[in-house]
């Protein structure tokens, strides 16, 4: 069905295709996918002691308000992350901000964090208890005069009802944001974190999003600060404001995120550096260019435990989950092995 409708919603302006689909989801005008490889073991594994049915998770910026995330279970989706949501509302950058490219399968956006607020998506949550397991991705406003503060006022608003949280330095459409992957900074904003973990007796793991453009030398120092501070899992990458240089597009000079098939590689060569170094001691959680059975597997191949997606959605449909799934599974068997996390680090 999607394929068939797939020209028709090109048309549309990226942001407007991008409601409708939410919408759509919200209502249920997407029937669920009929699984035929449910509960295979080839995919079954845990994340933050918790069972998943398979390793394949929706990333933040899909669901920004948490409106459809039972929906995205229901398309198989083993996680879903929401967000990145922000203590208040915010309307975001001016329009237009997403930029679709056919040609590269990718897509650029400057969106700029614009959610409903903290409150808002609360109160949804406590309304509609997840069927699965859900991150929330947290950021700063971008008016704010104390990010730190936005960033712990958020921890504490959702700690109760979320899985696990994300800390988000890592979107290139907020000014400066970036600047938390320096040492003393990313080290002070997680030390924060943890300090209001234990005064709320928080159990909750904590993941951090990174940027696909960060230096090499810096992987050990991200490293280090993300040992000393416990942190549960590393969520790699987020878009690119560079990885130009290759795109077909007229549109790929568009300021913003870059995100898809143009940045698949880099991110997959980003999380095999940081799995040399971390060797196990954190979850990765690998994101850029995953849709289809082969991305997804040469993530796991580079040292993914999980794998999130959000522009494969947008250009594969609504049934990525079970294609990868059945294209995954065909490689899986052909390596011979019972469960995919045997290939885990095998690049």
């Amino acid at each position: 069905m999607f394929s068939n409708l797939r020209s028709l919603i090109f048309k549309l302006d990226p942001e407007i295709a991008h409601n409708l689909a939410i919408k759509s989801l919200k209502f249920n005008f997407i029937p669920n996918v009929l699984e035929d490889d449910k509960n295979n073991p080839l995919f079954k594994t845990k994340l933050f002691n918790k069972n998943l049915e398979n390793p394949i998770g929706m990333a933040a910026g899909f669901d920004k308000n948490a409106e459809v995330y039972n929906s995205l279970f229901k398309l198989g989706f083993g996680f879903v992350e929401v967000g990145t949501i922000t203590p208040l509302k915010q309307y975001g950058n001016p329009k237009p901000r997403v930029f679709r490219l056919v040609e590269d399968e990718a897509l650029i956006n400057r969106l700029g964090f614009n959610n409903l607020g903290s409150k808002n998506v609360l109160d949804r949550i406590k309304s509609n208890k997840q069927i699965g397991l859900l991150g929330i991705n947290i950021g700063p406003n971008k008016d704010t005069d104390d990010r730190l503060r936005d960033y712990l006022d958020c921890f504490k608003t959702f700690e109760s009802v979320a899985d696990y949280i994300t800390i988000n330095i890592s979107s290139p459409n907020t000014e400066d944001l970036r600047s938390f992957h320096d040492q003393s900074k990313l080290n002070k904003l997680l030390e924060s974190i943890n300090k209001n973990k234990k005064n709320l007796s928080s159990k909750i793991p904590i993941a951090v999003k990174i940027s696909p453009d960060i230096d090499e030398k810096e992987i050990k120092k991200i490293t280090e600060v993300l040992l000393t501070n416990n942190i549960e899992a590393i969520i790699i990458s987020n878009t690119s404001d560079t990885s130009r240089e290759n795109l077909n597009n007229i549109l790929k000079h568009q300021k913003g995120g870059l995100s898809g098939k143009p940045i698949e590689e880099k991110s997959t060569k980003l999380i095999n550096k940081f799995y040399k170094v971390l060797n196990g001691r954190v979850k990765i959680i690998g994101c850029g260019g995953v849709d289809s059975g082969k991305s997804a597997y040469e993530k796991f191949l580079a040292g993914a435990n999980y794998v999130q997606l959000y522009t494969g959605m947008v250009f594969r449909g609504p049934n990525i989950v079970n294609m990868i799934k059945k294209e995954l599974k065909e490689l899986l068997i052909n390596d011979g092995v019972k469960n995919y996390e045997e290939i885990i680090g095998k690049k």
